[in-house]
């Protein structure tokens, strides 16, 4: 995997982080149903604005269209609504730490996807250090005993392992341009999502600037433009190399939760992103091989 690549990796990365931190804002004035909602709506209008500025050709059957609109609803409605859901008695930072099991289940389903990756030995090894990272984090939380903590963080892992799934079904959309394909997936997820959010929580009431100012920022930003870069990515570096992205948001998670919102940092929190961080770098491979290569002047052999 190039450099490019990494670099847009670890700003999808960053910038996945900090929507952690504006789940928490809009969590104050709207429900998690419409926290999903308004996401993926805002996220919609943003990749069709750009399609339709680009003159981009949308050719759509009846079948496809069925097929994204269940698409859309695993990879965004569902795990944004776990997200909100889990965050009602989570912090950001721990939503963002669920998160970061997201590259250990791709390498998972990847292993068993018909015609997708096998793990190898880096890999299996970048998931381990992952989830001891993970464990790490979570420990000031476990520990605490409370049920509804619990309860939240096995809600809130229901979305990374959409994720892992979503990752591998987007192969069977790979004819079609990244950003039709993230406008009709999200505009599949909103039409899916709305409902729901409707019947179980009402017309949504916004009063607060920082709600529309959250809602833009996660809607045109974290989500129109942040999943065109990932599914311009996907097929150039494979979905579990693409799926380490959610390696570096607790981290991002973490530091904007605590600078931001007062949530506390504990030693556990730093220890799991040293974890993370080792986990991220088995998984791309590359520094690791690198560094084979240097002590032994051999190339490393594969895996």
């Amino acid at each position: 995997m190039s450099l490019k690549y990494w670099l847009v990796i670890c700003i999808l990365g960053i910038g996945w982080g900090m929507s952690f931190m504006f789940n928490a804002i809009l969590l104050r004035e709207l429900g998690p149903l419409s926290v999903s909602m308004g996401r993926v709506a805002f996220g919609a209008l943003g990749c069709w604005v750009y399609v339709i500025g680009a003159r981009l050709p949308v050719n759509l059957t009846l079948a496809r269209a069925f097929g994204l609109l269940g698409f859309g609803a695993l990879s965004y409605a569902a795990p944004f609504a776990f997200y909100a859901l889990g965050q009602q008695h989570i912090a950001s930072g721990v939503a963002g730490i669920v998160n970061a099991t997201t590259p250990a289940f791709a390498v998972i389903v990847s292993h068993f996807w018909p015609g997708s990756e096998r793990a190898t030995l880096l890999k299996s090894l970048g998931v381990v250090c992952g989830f001891t990272g993970i464990v790490a984090l979570s420990l000031p939380v476990l520990g605490g005993g409370a049920s509804s903590e619990f309860w939240a963080i096995l809600l809130t892992l229901c979305a990374p392992i959409c994720y892992a799934f979503s990752v591998n079904i987007a192969r069977a959309f790979r004819d079609m341009q990244p950003v039709v394909l993230t406008a009709l997936a999200l505009t599949g997820a909103t039409l899916a999502i709305t409902p729901l959010a409707l019947w179980q929580e009402g017309l949504p009431h916004i009063t607060r600037a920082e709600t529309w100012a959250s809602l833009a920022m996660i809607g045109f930003v974290l989500t129109s433009a942040a999943f065109i870069a990932f599914y311009w990515l996907l097929p150039k570096v494979g979905p579990t190399n693409i799926s380490t992205v959610t390696l570096i948001a607790p981290v991002s998670a973490l530091v904007l939760g605590t600078w931001v919102l007062g949530e506390t940092l504990r030693p556990e929190h730093l220890l799991g992103m040293a974890a993370i961080f080792a986990g991220l770098l088995l998984i791309d491979g590359r520094v690791i091989r690198r560094i084979w290569q240097g002590v032994s002047g051999k190339d490393q052999p594969k895996g």
